[in-house]
């Protein structure tokens, strides 16, 4: 018999539940994988579990619709309940409200597509957009995860972050502009303090150009809103509307957000 695993320990010194961390890491992989779903082995692998355990977890997901499966039982996905705790997430939030109609305000000025997204991590995740209908296809979603370093919200707040922040090493690269190194993002950084706001040239998606601004309610901010238009509609004098309406727009969030008081300040 192998030895038994020594117990964990959350950041916070808390010893780790371990069926907790097996449920969200399950959870975790099956959202990641989008619309391809996963076979009982392809799970029980990926998470070193063995197939009954991994069975007995799905079931029990199954039955509270956190996890889905097809007609033939063999075939796993992400349920709906996912997408109810993520909407309890997107009502419960304070600034998401308050941010919202300035979002519509923008994409009625600029006649473009509109995003705010919060940093998680290494990445930001979208939590509002308003799609331009000029658009030829949808590149965003609500929920959608991106590098930061790879575009211009994340650039936009991690020209704000804390040194701890930074992301490290070999970077992931989405197109050819995309900065690999960190030295590269470094600089690119710099100069994103020094203009007060970030721009993506077809770092994150062939063809789309992205203008993103931090919003310094928290320090260091963790949110950002940006402006994304194709590459054929990008002219010069667009460009500099652009960033007037984006910066006003900031400031109008800015100015009506809620700041630390008696609510709760989430870690």
């Amino acid at each position: 018999m192998p030895p038994a695993e020594p117990p964990s320990e959350t950041p916070a010194g808390v010893r780790e539940v371990k069926s907790a961390a097996r449920t969200v890491e399950l959870l975790e992989v099956l959202a990641a994988r989008g619309d391809r779903p996963a076979r009982l082995r392809e799970l029980a692998e990926e998470l070193g579990v063995p197939r009954s355990s991994m069975y007995a977890l799905l079931q029990t997901l199954i039955d509270r619709g956190w996890v889905r499966t097809d007609t033939t039982g063999s075939l796993y996905g992400i349920g709906i309940h996912a997408l109810l705790t993520g909407t309890g997430y997107l009502d419960s939030d304070p600034r998401v409200r308050v941010v919202r109609p300035y979002l519509d305000e923008a994409s009625e000025a600029l006649g473009e597509t509109i995003h705010l997204a919060r940093l998680d991590g290494a990445d930001v995740v979208y939590l509002a957009t308003r799609e331009s209908h000029e658009y030829l296809r949808t590149f965003s979603r609500v929920g959608r995860r991106l590098p930061a370093h790879a575009g211009a919200l994340g650039k936009a707040l991690l020209a704000e972050a804390v040194e701890q922040r930074l992301p490290r090493g070999e970077l992931a690269q989405l197109t050819a502009n995309t900065h690999t190194s960190a030295d590269a993002l470094a600089a690119e950084l710099a100069e994103v303090r020094a203009r007060g706001y970030a721009i993506d040239r077809e770092e994150s998606v062939l063809g789309i150009a992205g203008f993103g601004f931090a919003l310094r309610y928290d320090e260091p901010a963790v949110d950002a809103i940006s402006c994304s238009v194709p590459l054929a509609r990008l002219t010069e004098e667009h460009e500099l509307r652009i960033v007037a309406v984006m910066r006003e727009i900031r400031t109008k969030i800015e100015s009506a957000a809620p700041r630390a008081s008696g609510a709760a300040q989430w870690r």
